[in-house]
């Protein structure tokens, strides 16, 4: 995410709008110290992301899963 300082923001203000527009947030700082950070207003809550393991329980994965199919592959290699 880009940091921006108050004082660009203020003068590329309409620019960073557009691209927040297109789902692209970016961060405020004043002296370098990250102040506020602005993303388009329907994206999702911070604690409500989709995170890695969402799907956690769902499925499972075979034992073997590293070793499917091995012989057809190594065919299509010359082993």
């Amino acid at each position: 995410m880009e940091s921006v300082n108050i004082h660009e923001a203020k003068t590329r203000l309409s620019q960073l709008i557009a691209r927040a527009q297109e789902g692209e947030g970016f961060i405020i700082a004043k002296a370098g110290k990250p102040m506020v950070r602005v993303t388009p207003i329907d994206s999702p809550e911070p604690g409500h992301q989709k995170r890695l393991g969402f799907l956690a329980g769902q499925f499972s994965v075979p034992d073997d899963f590293d070793r499917m199919a091995e012989q057809e592959i190594a065919s299509m290699f010359g082993a």
